[in-house]
Formats: structure tokens, C-alpha cells, sequence
């Protein structure tokens, strides 16, 4: 039963409890799991989307109710029968960080590898779900682990002048990362509403935090980060949707950035490119998909049409995110990108496909690096 409820959460969750792992991966690591749900539900309620004590998608999804029979006895047989494919055939490449570190661009993205990037729009850089460590888990021990190493420390990273985060998996927020960032960075974090008990809880100081909800911004400088809606969930370990998920909008006087953090495809991103678009770039998420979670995930193709919802094809490009890194979902490892190239061909989308570490522009070209 433990493991039919752990695979609703759509995506590695499921690992970390198969074959009674909870109770070793909650051995010694309560300070991981972050704020319960009564220290986050006095800034939480202060939301529209926030009904009977659990935050709400604009359009439904399946991921708060009971997984289909067939699509559970599916996603079990395909787990079983991923075998090596969703590993890489050889060592993942890794880009060295340029030197001398350029100036902050117009518009540019280095990636470090699942979701974690660092978006650069008019000379102000944003790091977004910066996720350092080798398993992303509320254990150093079990559960999914990192396939290659971080191209960059974190303290060889530039000045930053917001982390931004989705939502609060453990995939994309990771205490430890978020620790050292405090002592490395004096950025504000810049999260959705309800992340920033979490954050208070792990002695994060609240000057720095900014919490938002959908369609509320925060300036910096000459720079606005704004909150839009995702279609995703949210949960730590047994509290489901306690925190607000999001995407976001990172614009400056002449140039924008669009992060899709962790979501399904929704009718929203339409919304988001009329309202705040064009962009430069959109780094969307195109991993950890299966027909189980499939409104809460998105695939290669949806990737290509929300790019498409969000802006002009010809001036922007989309950077791949939320793949690579951890092995969330049954599919083969490089799938995803080959799915991406091909669907993007086809809508005549512009990709840049950097290896972790790789800097990107918008004028920038690629080889098939993933094809090892």
C-alpha cells in the first residue's frame, strides 16, 4: 500500500519507498523534510488557489487521486523492465565554465544539469532549482542518484541576483544546496508561497526569502520575477500540495526568460506568452514522463508546443531541462532529447542542447553530444 500511494507522486518518489526504504531514508534527515503543514498554512492561506488546507491546479489532474489500475500495473511493468536503459552508455560530458567569466548577457542560460540553470536577461543573473547534491532525497543514502557530477561548485558561481525555485520536490530544492547558498550568495530567494517556511525552518534569514503567489512579481533593480501557474503538485514526503508550484517569468527592460520549473501541459502557458511574452529563451522541462503522470509531466512533444504558446519561434529558442540528471521515470535516458529534436524540426522550433555546464545564447549551435 505504501508503495501503490508513493507512486501517485509521479516521478522517482517511487524508488525511495520501494522495498521499505522510507523508514532508512528517514533515519537522521528530519531537518530535510522542512516545515509541517501548520507552520506553512498561515502565509498558504492567504492564496485564492489555497481550498481546505491544500493548494489546487487551475486546470485538474490526476495527482491527488488514486492511480488507474492499468496505469499503475503499466508503470510497474515498465519500471521492471527499464533495466539499464534509463542509465547512460558512457560518462555524461561536462562543461567547464568559461574563463574568464563573461559579462552577464541580454539573454543566456548556462545549464548545470536536471533543472538547475543559471538564466542571464539584461546583466542580471538568476539561478533557478539549484540542486547540488549527489541524491535528490531527504536521505544521503537512498534514493535517486546523481549520473554526473555538478560542472561548476557552488562557490565558483557568479554573483547571482535571485535563486528562484519552482516548487518543493526534492529535486528542485535541496537543503544543503540551499544552506550553502546563504553563505556563498547574498541574494534573496525568490519562491512560491508556503516554500518559505521551509526555508525559515532551515535558519534561512526572512529578509532574504520572497514568497509569491501566481501572477504576483518582485523587482530587482531593473529586473521583475514574476509568479505564473505550473501544473504540477507539491509535497515533501506525506503532505501532499501544502506549497504553491509555479513557473516564472524572468523580465527585464528589453529582453525575458521563461522557466517552466516542473509541470503538465496546461492551457495557462497561452496565457503567460499573451500577457508577458515574447521570450528570448524558455527552459522547459522535457523528462521523467510516463502515460501515469502524464498532466503533471510533460513530454518532448508538449514541451515543443508550450514553447510554441509562450512565443515567436523565429526570435527565441528553447533550452531542454529536467532530464539527464536523475532517473525519475522508466523511460531510456537519451530519449527525451532525441523526441525533443525531431518534434522541434518538425515546428521549425530553435534548441539549444547544452551539455552540463554549457553557457547558451540564442544564436547558439549544438552537436548530439547525448549520444554517447
Amino acid at each position: 500500500m505504501v508503495v501503490r500511494s508513493a507512486l501517485r507522486y509521479g516521478f522517482g518518489t517511487a524508488s525511495l519507498f520501494a522495498g521499505g526504504w522510507v523508514l532508512r531514508a528517514l533515519q537522521g534527515t528530519p531537518a530535510a523534510l522542512g516545515a509541517t503543514p501548520a507552520e506553512i498554512a498561515p502565509v498558504a492561506r492567504r492564496s485564492p488557489h489555497y481550498k481546505d488546507g491544500k493548494f489546487v491546479n487551475l486546470e485538474a489532474s490526476s495527482s491527488g487521486l488514486p492511480m488507474d489500475r492499468e496505469l499503475q500495473r503499466k508503470l510497474l511493468r515498465d519500471l521492471a523492465n527499464a533495466g539499464s536503459a534509463g542509465k547512460p552508455p558512457g560518462p555524461i560530458p561536462l562543461k567547464d565554465p568559461p574563463t574568464p567569466e563573461p559579462a552577464a548577457a541580454d539573454a543566456a542560460a548556462s545549464w548545470y544539469g536536471h533543472s538547475s540553470a543559471l538564466i542571464e536577461v539584461d546583466g542580471y543573473r538568476v539561478l533557478v532549482d539549484p540542486v547540488w547534491s549527489q541524491r535528490c532525497s531527504p536521505s544521503r543514502t537512498v534514493g535517486p542518484q546523481r549520473m554526473h557530477e555538478v560542472p561548476v561548485q557552488l562557490e565558483a558561481l557568479p554573483a547571482v541576483d535571485a535563486v528562484v525555485i519552482s516548487h518543493d520536490h526534492y529535486d528542485h530544492l535541496d537543503i544543503d544546496t540551499i544552506i550553502a547558498l546563504t553563505h556563498t550568495q547574498r541574494a534573496p530567494f525568490v519562491v512560491p508561497l508556503g516554500i518559505g517556511a521551509h526555508l525559515r525552518r532551515w535558519g534561512i534569514p526572512a529578509g532574504r526569502i520572497v514568497e509569491l503567489d501566481w501572477h504576483e512579481g518582485h523587482r530587482i533593480g531593473d529586473l521583475t520575477v514574476i509568479c505564473t501557474p505550473a501544473r504540477h503538485f507539491s509535497g515533501r514526503l506525506f503532505s501532499r500540495d501544502t506549497t504553491l508550484w509555479a513557473s516564472w517569468v524572468i523580465a527585464g527592460p528589453s529582453h525575458k526568460a521563461f522557466f517552466g520549473g516542473d509541470t503538465g501541459y496546461t492551457k495557462s502557458f497561452a496565457d503567460i506568452g499573451a500577457e508577458h511574452g515574447p521570450f528570448d529563451l524558455t527552459l522547459m522541462p522535457i523528462g521523467a514522463y510516463h502515460p501515469a503522470f502524464a498532466d503533471i509531466h510533460m513530454n518532448p512533444e508538449e514541451a515543443v508546443r508550450a514553447h510554441l504558446d509562450l512565443t515567436d519561434p523565429q526570435n527565441s529558442v528553447l533550452v531542454p531541462v529536467h532530464w539527464a540528471t536523475f532517473r525519475l521515470a522508466p523511460h531510456p535516458w537519451a530519449e527525451p532529447v532525441e523526441r525533443l529534436v525531431a518534434a522541434a524540426e518538425l515546428d521549425e522550433v530553435r534548441l539549444a542542447v547544452p551539455i552540463p555546464g554549457e553557457r547558451v545564447v540564442p544564436g547558439s549551435t549544438f552537436e548530439p553530444w547525448w549520444r554517447l
